[in-house]
């Protein structure tokens, strides 16, 4: 099939979104990983199978000249981050539904994607972002956590919540789902709010979903220096250099 493309809606370093009709084409730079591409589309559709939350539907795995791309259906709405740019009178009111929306997505479970454990030990493996015995002590604080079954986002922020004209709402962007410690997602959700320097917001975002979850913020913080660190690679320097300053934490703890 093919797709018009002169509607961009977001670029990125590693790919462009265009809107085609009831279409969302993301179109991947020239020579990136075909295996990474394909991880993400089999993500999406066993999410897609495996539980009942309203996501887009995976329409195609294609290749438009020499690129690859995913395409997906459009979803009408407005995310939530931008629902909070134009109202910050009523973040309080964003932050809850944000909250409860995640939590709904943790009370999921699809057996057949990868443990975040599993995930996490890998990265912190492979990074050379950290010091052997700093990378020692995270992989064993690791390796101690309580194995979950709870479907994990990977990268629950505002802009990957949609909410629909009639209400509902849809979540977007699977790339990174796992199943594993719902402390584990919450505590990369954090670090956005944190990287993004809306320190106030993810405090007060932990505080909810501490709240809201029973779970115990200790738990939470226990993981942050873990995510942290498996995602300096992905970061830019001063991104890298912020991370950082989570994990120097954990060394004198």
């Amino acid at each position: 099939m093919s797709y018009n493309l002169s509607n961009e809606i977001r670029r990125r370093k590693t790919k462009t979104v265009y809107k085609d009709k009831d279409s969302i084409i993301k179109l991947f730079v020239k020579n990136y990983s075909k295996a990474d591409i394909l991880n993400e589309a089999l993500i999406l559709a066993r999410v897609e199978e495996g539980c009942d939350l309203n996501i887009p539907k995976l329409r195609e795995v294609t290749k438009i000249g020499d690129r690859w791309g995913l395409v997906t259906e459009y979803i009408e709405g407005k995310n939530l981050q931008e629902m909070m740019d134009e109202d910050p009178s009523k973040m309080e009111k964003y932050l809850n539904i944000f909250v409860d929306i995640q939590l709904e997505v943790l009370s999921k479970s699809v057996p057949l994607l990868n443990q975040i454990k599993d995930k996490y030990t890998r990265k912190l493996t492979d990074t050379t972002l950290i010091d052997d015995s700093t990378k020692y002590e995270l992989l064993q604080r690791l390796d101690g956590m309580k194995n979950h079954t709870k479907l994990c986002h990977g990268d629950f922020n505002p802009s990957n919540v949609i909410i629909c004209p009639n209400g509902k709402h849809c979540i977007v962007d699977w790339a990174h789902a796992t199943i594993g410690n719902a402390s584990a997602d919450a505590a990369r959700t954090f670090l956005i709010f944190s990287i993004e320097g809306k320190e106030d917001i993810a405090e007060r975002y932990l505080d909810l979903f501490c709240d809201k979850s029973n779970i115990s913020k200790s738990n939470v913080q226990r993981w942050i220096p873990i995510v942290a660190a498996t995602q300096m690679a992905q970061g830019n320097k001063k991104e890298q250099e912020f991370l950082r300053k989570f994990i120097e934490v954990f060394e004198f703890e």
